[in-house]
């Protein structure tokens, strides 16, 4: 079995040289990827619904740092949840035509619920991620700065999976204020 890990941290920003009036947001992009993802499938959901395995949650956090030695958080740190839901369902307007599904994912993400179609767009939804941090220039002062982020994920045991925790840290990018 493949073992679960955070994919390589990216962080967009949106130029690379700010005032010190501004607001900059950076971008933290990154995935789950491993066995967690290849074994959240249709025969999985099934399998685990039937045994009230019904509901899948998992926890994750991001925060950007500056500094050297002494790095300190920039920003406010995003501490949230997603929330998978397997379901029953027989509404037409979510029966895929080429075949009898009956199990269903509902994701929340930060309590705004989705339903997709497919697999692979299930997946995306709860293991893909782009979260924005935003914090004002000032907090920095003039000068070329160093930013990293951390983020970490974590899960507990269900039917097809085992309990998780990990942290990765994102290459740094530069930015200037004047």
């Amino acid at each position: 079995m493949e073992k679960n890990n955070i994919s390589d941290i990216n962080l967009i920003k949106t130029k690379d040289e700010f005032s010190s009036d501004e607001i900059i947001t950076i971008n933290v992009k990154f995935s789950i990827q491993g066995a967690l993802r290849e074994a959240f499938n249709e025969k999985n959901w099934t399998r685990a619904y039937n045994k009230n395995d019904n509901l899948f949650k998992l926890k994750y956090g991001v925060k950007l740092l500056t500094g050297g030695i002494r790095k300190h958080e920039l920003g406010k740190p995003i501490d949230a949840y997603r929330k998978a839901s397997l379901f029953w369902t027989r509404n037409p307007k979510l029966v895929n035509p080429m075949k009898e599904k009956r199990i269903w994912v509902q994701v929340a993400k930060n309590f705004e619920p989705f339903i997709r179609l497919t697999e692979e767009e299930v997946r995306q939804e709860l293991f893909d991620f782009d979260e924005k941090i935003t914090f004002k220039a000032s907090e920095l002062g003039n000068g070329k700065h160093v930013i990293g982020a951390e983020a970490y994920v974590e899960w507990q045991k269900h039917d097809y999976t085992e309990p998780f925790s990990t942290k990765f840290n994102a290459k740094e990018i530069e930015i200037k204020i004047n």
